[in-house]
């Protein structure tokens, strides 16, 4: 006689052979990430410069706001992530309320781009981006954006140039590298820069792919896999997390000198916050930072630890200074819909509040 205990939950065993059926019929229903369009917001390419490309977005209303926003993406993957999808799209929203967008695409570096810094990034392309939309815009100075390590860009360029800068935004923003608890950091601050620099070059996808592989290893591997397949029939579900698995997957490598100061400054030496970060030989001084800042921060962030960013709003020399922390990860903050409901609209609204209206 079988024990009532050890006999098996019917619907354990439906789910089992429901999970295997969506295995296996995976491939009919979902489409090749290359087939995925992200329906982008409308835009024409302003400026370019060697790989980098200055993007604006067409108007989504008849009545903006004089100063422009200018968003510094991050190195790492593709500015996408900040219009991955109509309804999650950061860019449309600023655009709803009336803002003008434009967005730094850094391009795609290669073997001929191994040499360029911290210098060519910040005193180069981003500022000829900035010096761009002044001009377009016939207006003094402008709103910059700067997001995870484009908020580093951000901060830095900020530093250096305050009266091109109206407004600076720094939405988890690497700061303060000491105080920066993940993965990442951890790896970035027992590595040897130099070698790994003098022996690849530029730092390789593959290198990119490892760091995210390791951030969360059950979450990225087996659960994330197990909720797609378990979710499979749901469109809305799988619509989402191909959209996301395409800019994961689109990752352009980091030119081998900005890498190799950006592990050695920021990490290993954490100078930016100690105010002795020096770039293209001029001093980096948060208290240059006097114009209004709004920071953002994600509690939940695992990329780049609140603690990392939070500083940066202590440390600055403007009395205009505001800080927002969120019950959300490091994409949940820019792509969600606690990023639209709740994120975007504060952004927008102090915006609204610190720019010069047409």
């Amino acid at each position: 006689m079988i024990e009532e205990s050890s006999r098996l939950d019917p619907k354990l065993v439906e789910e089992f052979l429901k999970f295997g059926k969506n295995m296996a019929e995976a491939p009919k229903l979902v489409p090749a990430l290359d087939e995925i369009n992200l329906e982008v917001t409308e835009h024409e390419v302003a400026y370019t410069e060697d790989k980098v490309r200055l993007l604006h977005y067409k108007p989504r209303t008849s009545t903006q706001i004089k100063t422009p926003l200018i968003i510094a993406y991050a190195l790492i993957n593709r500015y996408h992530i900040l219009d991955i999808h109509p309804q999650k799209s950061w860019v449309r929203n600023l655009l709803d309320q009336g803002i003008d967008v434009y967005m730094v695409d850094w391009g795609t570096p290669t073997n001929m781009d191994k040499y360029l810094d911290l210098d060519d990034y910040v005193n180069g392309y981003l500022d000829n981006c900035v010096d761009f939309v002044r001009d377009e815009s016939e207006v003094d100075n402008v709103s910059l954006q700067g997001y995870c390590t484009g908020g580093t860009i951000g901060t830095v360029y900020t530093s250096l140039h305050p009266e091109k800068i109206k407004n600076f935004v720094a939405t988890a923003p690497v700061i303060d590298g000491w105080r920066d608890t993940t993965v990442v950091s951890n790896l970035a601050k027992h590595i040897d820069v130099d070698k790994m620099v003098d022996s690849i070059g530029n730092m390789p996808p593959e290198f990119m792919y490892y760091c995210f592989s390791i951030l969360k290893p059950f979450e990225q591997g087996i659960e994330k896999y197990t909720n797609f397949f378990r979710n499979i029939e749901n469109e809305s579900f799988v619509d989402n997390f191909l959209r996301v698995e395409k800019w994961l997957g689109d990752t352009p490598p980091i030119p081998g000198e900005l890498f190799k100061q950006w592990i050695r400054d920021i990490y290993q030496d954490n100078l930016l916050i100690q105010d002795k970060m020096y770039v293209g030989g001029k001093h980096i001084s948060l208290k240059n930072i006097t114009m209004p800042i709004f920071t953002q921060v994600a509690i939940g962030d695992h990329l780049v630890s609140p603690e990392c960013s939070m500083p940066l709003h202590y440390a600055v020399g403007s009395e205009d200074k505001t800080l927002r922390v969120y019950p959300t990860g490091h994409v949940g903050m820019i792509a969600s819909s606690l990023s639209q409901k709740k994120v975007l609209p504060e952004l927008g609204q102090w915006l609204k509040e610190h720019s010069e209206l047409r």
